[in-house]
């Protein structure tokens, strides 16, 4: 398994749950593979657009196995170790251990204070010695929503956490704060947020942003022309991205898994987690999207799914 350093796109990968409401380990297989045929830096799982709050113990760990053997050694892989009390992340961050992983993506329970935040990354820390830890902090209120202030106290405490993962809203101006104060043990800012704000974040300074998979080979397209300083390129994609994104903050999960199916990709489409449905109108205008994208071959009727 690859320990290398974090950059670029790494998304975060869905779980595909089959008819009969268990998870799809082959359709997690077809998923991967989708992810690496576009190209991807690393991929994440699980995160919040895994559904990760719905799965058990022994799906995580079934599922994060297809992924670790689909990628196959060729890419970073983070596993989102997130959960209420330390010894539970320990114990999903040693399963990871175990299959090889070496990065861990963590978020401290959005029920504790900055100074409690600080006491429990600490914990995980030591149950985990040797592995690199990356740091979410997502907004309110599903996330932590830390202050800068608070996360550099982390950062020099805990040496452990390498990476940030900042997509509180407004994320850039806390990746400039972080960035500007960093101590010697922190290797980057990755960006979140579903790539809503990638330029704003990599102009700032992020070294990397983890969006959702669907459409990874247009954000891995904008990551190497902003890369190579064809910052026009890199914005006409990005321009031409947001209408489906902003469609895609509503939907979540749904709008992935059925852009995924679109595309060719054999999954269903149900989710666990409470998500808003698709209707017939909200489905034209992801497949008009996707036309305008260049991912379907013709226009497709209104209503049509």
């Amino acid at each position: 398994m690859k320990k290398a350093d974090l950059n670029g796109i790494l998304p975060v990968l869905p779980t595909p749950f089959s008819k009969d409401g268990g998870v799809d380990l082959h359709g997690m297989k077809e998923v991967v593979n989708f992810a690496l045929s576009a190209g991807v830096d690393g991929v994440v799982f699980p995160g919040f657009a895994s559904e990760v709050e719905k799965l058990t113990a022994d799906e995580r760990s079934s599922l994060l196995k297809v992924v670790i053997d689909t990628v196959a050694g060729r890419l970073p892989i983070v596993a989102g170790a997130s959960a209420a009390k330390p010894e539970l992340v320990i114990a999903h961050g040693k399963t990871a251990e175990a299959l090889g992983i070496g990065h861990l993506m963590v978020q401290p329970p959005k029920e504790l204070n900055e100074e409690d935040a600080l006491v429990f990354m600490v914990a995980v820390a030591e149950g985990l010695p040797g592995m690199e830890i990356i740091l979410q902090n997502a907004p309110a209120p599903r996330g932590s929503d830390l202050s800068p202030k608070a996360i550099l106290k982390i950062l020099e405490t805990v040496p452990a956490v390498t990476y940030v993962k900042e997509e509180t809203l407004p994320a850039g101006p806390a990746i400039v704060e972080i960035l500007a104060n960093r101590p010697a043990g922190l290797k980057g800012v990755i960006g979140g947020g579903g790539a809503r704000y990638i330029l704003d974040e990599y102009e700032r300074g992020a070294c990397a942003g983890m969006p959702a998979v669907e459409i990874a080979d247009l954000h891995v397209q904008m990551d190497r022309a902003w890369r190579t300083g064809e910052q026009a390129k890199a914005r006409d994609l990005y321009v031409r991205t947001l209408p489906l994104l902003a469609i895609q903050a509503l939907y979540r999960m749904r709008l992935t898994k059925y852009v995924l199916l679109k595309r060719g990709i054999s999954i269903e489409t149900d989710v666990r987690a409470p998500t808003p449905l698709l209707d017939k109108t909200a489905l034209a205008d992801i497949d008009n999207n996707l036309v305008e994208l260049g991912l379907l071959e013709s226009p497709v009727m209104e209503g049509a799914a």
